[in-house]
């Protein structure tokens, strides 16, 4: 099938070579004139595993092709996927201004039928309203269906999740567009759930959110095991293994961040307050998120006494690995802590480092080339991103170059008893803290 893509950020980069990769014949369209350009290079703006091999060899095959023109996808394709983005606002709405605005761009330029799908994450009601919009600019009077179908990928192995979905959403108001969808959705060989578009709307929120009750509730119960001397990864086994509940999302660690959890949670929030039925569970999920990673800086701070003059080893600073992505990075945000309680800051990330150089808010923090150099002569180490380079280090190396072997495992990555027998003074996320034998 013929599909254009507004939006080649992160969901729209991805959506599109995939689609292409089974087949479909895809535009990418942006109006960033420089990624644009970028893209048609051969050079892809973001990191993702096994992103960029797809898409040169798409294009080499001619079946992906990049942009600035929206008028060249609608009139190109059968089908056109709106994938802008949809930022939080400062009260927890969700910014809409680019859906609109590439709504009405969409309404000038459409000469007959169209399925309107949106991609992006958006409240409950948005297609509605992408439908009156477009209805409103549609000077040639040409049919159209909008349809919803959300994205449910996880930064990192997006590409996978891709190309086997647990499930596709399709929320439509005709059969006619139902079809259509199915047929894009055809080769991915997966469960396909079609809606009303509301409900399409909803999943997505409630998914992310549940996802994040799901991280808040093992962080909450971190907490109760180290007061009690239990240990999380034994009881999150334990609770786990009932089918019901399932192991994924019961990893303890300092919060949950990225693009879509803070983001998808504020907004589910703001939209159950509009709609009249307050979500209050979902107030209390973001408490504890923010609580955890002030409870990991309350431990750094009670075994180093002053963090000031210090200098602090941070191995990570992207929301989560295998993504070069730090936008509400709980890692960021410890880095930007630390440094404002006068600590020294050598950071290292095998992704994230190009982007954080950027962030004004640790802008005094120093960069490593490879984990050994960030924790030369350090004080103490703060593992805040769970790569599996830090997992497959020399420990008895990184005990050589510190000048403290002090260590904070906010994504209990290493083996207590291990630490311990290596003579590191180790703490990590409900579990005891050992101190050398």
């Amino acid at each position: 099938m013929d599909i254009s893509i507004i939006g080649s950020g992160y969901v729209g980069l991805v959506t599109g070579a995939c689609f292409a990769d089974v087949g479909h014949n895809v535009i990418c369209i942006d109006n960033d004139a420089q990624k644009i350009k970028t893209l048609q290079a051969g050079r892809v703006p973001i990191y993702e595993p096994g992103l960029e091999e797809i898409i040169h060899r798409n294009v080499s095959a001619h079946r992906l092709r990049f942009s600035g023109s929206i008028k060249e996808g609608v009139d190109n394709s059968q089908i056109v996927f709106i994938a802008v983005p949809t930022p939080q606002q400062a009260n927890g709405d969700v910014d809409l201004s680019f859906i609109e605005k590439v709504s009405r761009e969409i309404a000038g330029v459409l000469t007959s039928y169209r399925v309107i799908v949106d991609k992006s994450t958006v409240p409950v009601k948005t297609g509605e309203r992408v439908a009156e919009s477009i209805k409103r600019y549609n000077r040639h009077g040409a049919k159209f269906d909008v349809v919803s179908n959300p994205e449910f990928l996880r930064e990192g192995c997006a590409v996978a999740d891709l190309m086997h979905p647990d499930r596709i959403v399709i929320g439509a108001q005709s059969d006619h567009a139902a079809d259509l969808m199915k047929k894009v959705y055809e080769p991915f060989m997966a469960p396909i759930l079609v809606t009303d578009i509301n409900s399409a709307e909803l999943i997505k929120h409630a998914a992310n959110s549940f996802l994040a009750l799901k991280i808040s509730y093992v962080n909450a119960l971190s907490g109760i095991c180290e007061a009690s001397g239990a240990d999380i990864e034994k009881v999150a086994d334990g609770i786990g293994m009932d089918r019901r509940i399932g192991r994924q999302f019961l990893n303890a660690g300092i919060g949950y961040g990225g693009s879509c959890f803070p983001k998808d949670v504020a907004a589910f929030i703001t939209i159950s307050e509009q709609l009249g039925t307050p979500f209050g569970l979902l107030k209390e999920v973001q408490r504890i998120n923010a609580a955890q990673k002030e409870r990991f800086l309350k431990k750094i701070r009670e075994t180093l006494w002053v963090l000031r003059e210090k200098t602090i080893a941070v191995w990570g600073l992207t929301f989560k690995p295998d993504t070069d992505d730090i936008r509400s990075s709980v890692a960021i945000d410890l880095v930007a802590d630390m440094l404002r309680e006068g600590a020294h800051v050598v950071a290292h990330d095998p992704k994230g480092m190009e982007k954080a150089r950027e962030v004004k808010a640790i802008a005094d923090a120093k960069f490593a080339a490879s984990a050994l150099e960030a924790v030369a002569g350090a004080e103490a180490l703060v593992i805040a991103t769970e790569w599996s380079e830090f997992g497959n280090v020399d420990l008895a190396v990184v005990k050589e170059q510190m000048r403290t072997p002090i260590v904070f495992d906010g994504r209990n990555l290493f083996d207590p008893g291990t630490m311990s027998q290596l003579g590191f003074s180790y703490h990590s996320i409900g579990r005891s803290s050992i101190r050398p034998h």
